[in-house]
């Protein structure tokens, strides 16, 4: 019997019309009405996961910024935390400064930003995220962040990667939420870290858990969770690791999982 899910949400909760279709929220309720704990696990910051999570009627924690951060919905309460460590933050800016390329970060979930451009409106807009500018950014880089974002050409990506894995160590997390947003954690700041946190506080075996995503920053709580499930949409890559590939996130997909795994419609 499956008593914990962990979602994310775009492009697996939410369609590509940004919504949560009144079939998925249904099979939503009528999961936490048999006492199964239903929570969200995202690369957003709390403040932008949160408004979908209060939608949806979820009332639990949520598992934010890939993991680093996992916060009460009711009463805000932080249970799990990691930042990502000083001495990294610091050379990845100075790497991001020498190499022209756009960084953010998060302090107290608001976004900071050195300049205003193309890449930080369009991310703002997607995620309905306010920002904030910072010219001496080197201030904000000596302050705690669960998360830094790079954002830049998919290939421009792949291509840095392995040099901030040297760069920074096997203190931090590095990992692409989409083709163009390199996110950078603390190492345990992963969403299986978060998923196995949060099965522990809610006393559930790890075997009766379900973890559902699209992405490469949903893998490691797909191999965590007891079942794996990769959306139909999904990037190839995850489907392999995949314990069950659902509908896509057009089509239902997570409404699919519960009916057959939890409601055993």
């Amino acid at each position: 019997m499956y008593k914990l899910i962990a979602i994310d949400i775009d492009d697996t909760l939410i369609n590509d019309k940004k919504e949560v279709t009144p079939a998925t929220q249904e099979a939503l309720e009528q999961a936490v009405a048999k006492d199964v704990v239903v929570t969200l696990a995202t690369g957003r910051a709390y403040a932008s996961a949160q408004q979908i999570a209060r939608q949806t009627g979820l009332n639990v924690p949520i598992i934010t910024y890939q993991g680093a951060l996992v916060k009460n919905l009711m009463d805000e309460n932080v249970l799990y935390e990691r930042y990502v460590p000083i001495y990294a933050a610091r050379r990845l800016y100075e790497y991001c400064l020498e190499n022209h390329l756009h960084l953010q970060t998060y302090i107290n979930d608001k976004l900071y930003s050195r300049e205003v451009n193309q890449k930080l409106i369009d991310y703002c807009e997607l995620n309905k995220t306010p920002y904030f500018i910072e010219p001496v950014f080197s201030k904000v880089i000596e302050q705690p962040t669960p998360k830094m974002l790079i954002i830049d050409d998919p290939d421009k990506l792949d291509e840095i990667t392995p040099v901030l894995h040297e760069l920074l160590g096997d203190e931090v997390h590095i990992t692409k939420s989409k083709p163009y947003f390199l996110e950078i954690m603390h190492r345990e700041g992963t969403k299986g870290h978060a998923l196995e946190f949060l099965a522990q506080h809610f006393n559930v075996d790890m075997k009766d858990t379900i973890a559902i995503g699209d992405s490469w920053n949903d893998h490691e709580m797909l191999e965590a969770a007891g079942l794996g499930v990769a959306m139909g949409n999904a990037i190839d890559a995850l489907k392999e690791i995949a314990d069950f590939v659902t509908l896509s996130n057009n089509e239902d997909g997570v409404k699919h999982v519960i009916d057959k795994y939890v409601l055993n419609v």
